[in-house]
């Protein structure tokens, strides 16, 4: 694609200090972390409550923990799962295991028995780091059964006062130690102030396994690369021009790709600060935000609506945090006008997926998204520095889109994977001559902005019409009373299919709203054979670890 397209003119929208060509001088995350630790390696890298960890004690933890792991008989390329929230043992563990060679596999901690059998397998774990709330009798039987080596166990306590009373998200948590596993703390203690010779690592060597969530077949093990991690940790760095003046709040899971690199990438690439407190819940995210004055950070829209529903909001001092980023499931424009009336912040457009290693693509900083008039779909940003884009058609996969027109979105660049772990078909489905065709369904302008509709197996085919879920979603949200909406396709037996509203009202409207009002409302706002013929009140709409909605689950209901 030669520079005059007009998917080049995306290039315009980027301030004069964005560079298109992004070209690290770093290798590997490691290489990031050894500068902000030589440069400035007493200045915080991790809070946690009220534990500050500095760049130094990180650096010395991990190069302990890569001791332990080499006396384990870890060698380079061995895998070790994480099955971890939001705590500093992630962090630590993580590069810990990079400076042993090995490869992170990050696990939600939320996966049970059938889920980590798989994983454990997959990916031929040999080390596995866990909560000591998380080691029961079923995490036990899956590593004897899958052959794991070794178990860590770790205690969400481990790095908080003793003495003062725990934060309210872990009220009641008392630490175990399991008798049959290793304990981290310890295995810090026993190897303090030891280090490895500096492993080798490239760009091209895998960093992480994260497995997608398999919607159409097994999950796959994505190959996430260091030179994927340190490309695109970089290009949120520039971006959101990141400084070490600002505070990254840790609201997504670290587990996931938008978490790994989103934030702890990023905020070891910039030598930014990060905020981690076990997992979201919204009162603690508003504590923290106001105790360490929190500037940045990215999450899904679903976290947004649930500090919006919070009653408590008008309580905190929310002013500090000013660069905001969603990502993860499209941004609703109801939703963003409502959080920036209630906090004074806008939330920008990121979008990607684990096989683009977080990024692909996003709103520059200061810009506001465009609004497509015929979709009412919010643009999810143009392609991020060093990348491309173009929209493909559905029927013709080899054959390139005008402006305008829907199509699948493909991306080009070097945050995008090598490939699935042993699955080589499945590798040339997904990613075709460099270009990784995502699934979803979207247009771009002739500026280069994108549009993202849905995904290709959400779309609804009602009377031989095509709707998009996120479009009816969008016009529900405009009801007050609408707190989530989640929309699907149900068999009909005379339009083939037709729409369906999941609706979790705002506190205070069960039962004062029916189900004909919400119908009433899509009806006068969209053409007839887009507005829902069924409404089904729900007092959660189901949701992933991430946030996502899981539309799934609701057509299995």
């Amino acid at each position: 694609m030669n520079a005059t397209s007009p998917f080049r003119r995306w290039l315009s929208l980027y301030p004069r200090d964005y560079s298109p060509d992004l070209t690290p001088e770093a290798i590997s995350p490691l290489d990031h972390l050894q500068k902000t630790v030589y440069s400035h390696g007493q200045n915080p890298v991790l809070y946690y409550f009220n534990k500050i960890i500095s760049y130094q004690e990180l650096d010395e933890m991990s190069n302990a923990f890569a001791c332990a792991l080499k006396d384990f008989g870890i060698k380079k390329g061995d895998r070790v799962a994480l099955y971890l929230q939001n705590i500093p043992q992630f962090v630590i563990a993580q590069y810990g295991i990079w400076k042993a060679g090995g490869i992170i596999v990050p696990l939600n901690p939320m996966y049970k028995e059938k889920e980590l059998t798989y994983y454990f397998q997959d990916a031929s774990v040999r080390v596995l780091v866990c909560m000591e709330s998380l080691y029961g009798e079923m995490v036990r039987k899956v590593v004897k059964e899958t052959g794991v080596e070794h178990v860590i166990t770790t205690s969400e306590l481990d790095f908080l006062d003793p003495v003062s009373p725990p934060p309210s998200i872990l009220k009641g948590v008392e630490k175990v130690k399991k008798l049959e596993t290793l304990d981290f703390i310890t295995l810090l203690n026993r190897y303090q102030g030891k280090r490895l010779p500096v492993v080798n690592l490239s760009r091209e060597d895998v960093a992480y396994l994260t497995y997608t969530s398999g919607t159409t077949g097994p999950p796959k093990g994505a190959m996430n690369t260091h030179g994927n991690v340190v490309f695109n940790s970089e290009v949120y760095q520039l971006c959101w021009k990141l400084t070490f003046s600002d505070i990254m709040l840790g609201i997504a899971p670290l587990f996931h790709v938008t978490g790994m690199v989103g934030h702890i990438g990023t905020c070891i690439a910039s030598g930014t600060p990060l905020i981690l407190f076990y997992r979201f819940d919204p009162k603690t995210t508003f504590q923290m935000i106001e105790k360490w004055k929190a500037t940045c950070t990215i999450g899904a829209i679903t976290v947004f609506i649930a500090l919006m529903n919070d009653p408590d909001i008008g309580r905190y001092n929310l002013s500090s945090l000013q660069k905001v980023y969603s990502g993860g499931a499209p941004v609703i424009p109801a939703v963003v006008e409502r959080f920036e009336k209630l906090t004074g912040t806008y939330i920008h457009n990121v979008y990607g997926l684990t096989e683009s290693t977080s990024p692909a693509t996003l709103v520059p900083l200061g810009l506001r998204a465009p609004i497509d008039p015929s979709t009412r779909a919010i643009a999810i940003g143009v392609p991020i520095p060093g990348h491309e884009a173009k929209i493909m058609d559905l029927s013709d996969p080899e054959k390139e889109l005008p402006p305008g027109e829907v199509g699948e979105l493909v991306i080009k660049g070097p945050g995008i994977i090598l490939g699935y772990w042993n699955k080589p078909q499945e590798t040339a489905h997904a990613i075709r001559q460099g270009w990784l065709f995502t699934g979803d369904v979207g247009t771009m302008d002739d500026k280069g902005w994108v549009y993202l509709l849905d995904r290709k197996k959400d779309m609804i085919i009602a009377s031989g019409f095509k709707v998009w879920p996120r479009e009816v979603e969008d016009v529900i949200y405009l009801h007050p009373a609408t707190r989530e909406v989640a929309v699907i396709g149900v068999p009909d037996p005379y339009r083939g299919e037709t729409v369906k509203a999941f609706v979790a009202l705002k506190e205070g409207c069960e039962g004062k709203v029916t189900e004909e009002e919400i119908v009433a409302h899509c009806k006068e706002r969209m053409a007839a054979y887009k507005y829902p013929r069924e409404v089904e009140f729900v007092k959660e709409v189901p949701k992933t670890a991430t946030g996502k909605f899981l539309r799934r689950a609701l057509r299995n209901t």
